[in-house]
């Protein structure tokens, strides 16, 4: 009996590791060390510039891709950024240039928020995916591919 890998592909399963850091070499995040994720292809685990980037990839494998903002996390738009007045921070909070804070978006869900300018009046928030606009460096080690059936 032969045993064939499968390679990750449409209705697998996938187990990996991966990292993701900036070109400077600054890691964002990581699950090396830990145990595996998995997830299905194709169900929105994983953005579909990196997911398309695992399509043919099989157990044992381990590859470093550069992703560029195009198919990461996007460009800065600055109609992300918006002015909010000052009256809408609670007054104990200390305002300051690079604190996130979550905001209530339209539909009741919270949006993070980045300050980058204050005044006595006016906030500047960036509403930019905090990676916007960066190439990110994915580093990616299959451990298994099933079809997704399985689980």
């Amino acid at each position: 009996m032969s045993t064939q890998l499968l390679a990750v592909g449409e209705g697998m399963r996938v187990f990996l590791n991966f990292s993701l850091s900036l070109e400077d070499g600054s890691e964002v995040d990581t699950n090396f060390g830990g145990e595996p994720v998995n997830f299905v292809i194709g169900d929105g685990s994983l953005l579909p510039g990196f997911e398309s980037l695992l399509f043919g990839m099989a157990a044992g494998e381990r590859n470093l891709y550069t992703v560029t903002p195009d198919e990461a996390f996007g460009h800065p738009n600055e109609d992300n950024l918006q002015q909010v007045g000052t009256e809408q921070f609670d007054d104990d909070l200390e305002l300051q240039v690079g604190l996130v804070l979550g905001f209530a978006d339209a539909s009741g869900g919270e949006v993070p928020g980045m300050i980058i300018d204050f005044d006595d009046d006016l906030v500047t928030v960036d509403f930019n995916h905090p990676l916007a606009g960066r190439n990110i460096i994915f580093d990616v080690q299959i451990h298994r591919v099933e079809p997704a059936e399985l689980h």
